[in-house]
């Protein structure tokens, strides 16, 4: 059972870590569609609304599909005034209990609610309203899909933390990057 678990983790981890490393890329094409836009806006005085919309897209896309990774590296903002005077078990049930109690459910809602949205977008072929925009539902359907992701890594989580807080793991052991 607990073998189990460990390659369904693993599994999710995987997916993660293939997401945040596509999403590295997503960054380098954002910043050059950034820097050729406002080259070609002050040398050739030309400039579309297309190029000002893909750029704010791929940040939206980025700090969506991002959040599973920042959760699976502990990278997400955190009070921790409490947290840091508690011991590895303590803060594992912790955050057990905050990913079931308050992520889980917000997770869902967000699909949840996002979901018909993208739906009548997708169905309506939504296009921006702005002379030369984009169409709408790619960047909208990045909403459930980034909850989505994140809702996996959290159940991630929850079970690593969760093997930590009955002792079965050692903390920290999961957490560390690849070598690259």
């Amino acid at each position: 059972m607990l073998a189990a678990l460990l390659r369904v983790i693993g599994a999710i981890d995987w997916l993660t870590e293939q997401v945040g490393q596509w999403l590295k890329w997503l960054v380098l094409f954002s910043s050059l569609i950034s820097a050729g836009n406002a080259l070609v806006r002050y040398t050739l005085h030309q400039s579309s609304n297309a190029w000002l919309e893909i750029q704010w897209y791929m940040f939206g896309a980025m700090f969506l599909l991002a959040a599973g990774y920042a959760l699976k590296y502990e990278e997400h903002v955190r009070v921790d005034i409490f947290y840091s005077k508690m011991s590895s078990r303590t803060q594992a049930w912790v955050d057990v209990v905050g990913g079931i109690l308050f992520l889980m459910p917000m997770s869902i809602i967000i699909i949840w609610l996002s979901m018909p949205m993208v739906t009548n977008s997708i169905k309506s072929w939504e296009y921006s309203s702005d002379p030369g925009g984009l169409l709408r539902w790619p960047i909208k359907i990045t909403i459930p899909l980034g909850f989505g992701l994140l809702a996996l890594q959290g159940l991630a989580e929850i079970a690593k933390k969760f093997l930590i807080g009955l002792g079965l793991r050692e903390p920290g052991k999961m957490y560390e990057r690849p070598v690259q």
